[in-house]
Order: structure tokens, then C-alpha cells, then sequence
């Protein structure tokens, strides 16, 4: 018989997952940039902006 027209079932082959090299230091440059933000806003009102404020 010709079998052509039948599905074959094989299972998967398993993908290989690119997986971060590093993920701390990226997590630690997102802390380090919101203290920065947060220390030049704080210096603006400080040092720079009109008392009115």
C-alpha cells in the first residue's frame, strides 16, 4: 500500500533555549539608574529650583 497521504506522529525535537549570560548586573543597572534619578531630582529641588516651588 502506498502510505503517503498518512500523518506520521514523532515527537518534537527540543528547541535550544538562548538563555541570558548574565541577568543580575542588567537587574542592578536598572536599581543604580532609578537612585540616580532619584537623587538628581531631589538636588534640583535642593539646590536649583525657586523657593516658590
Amino acid at each position: 500500500m502506498n502510505d503517503n497521504n498518512v500523518l506520521k506522529f514523532e515527537p518534537r525535537k527540543p528547541k535550544q533555549e538562548k538563555k541570558p549570560v548574565a541577568p543580575g548586573p542588567k537587574k542592578g543597572l536598572v536599581w543604580l539608574a532609578v537612585v540616580v534619578v532619584i537623587a538628581l531630582v531631589w538636588a534640583y529641588y535642593q539646590f536649583l529650583a525657586p523657593p516658590s516651588l
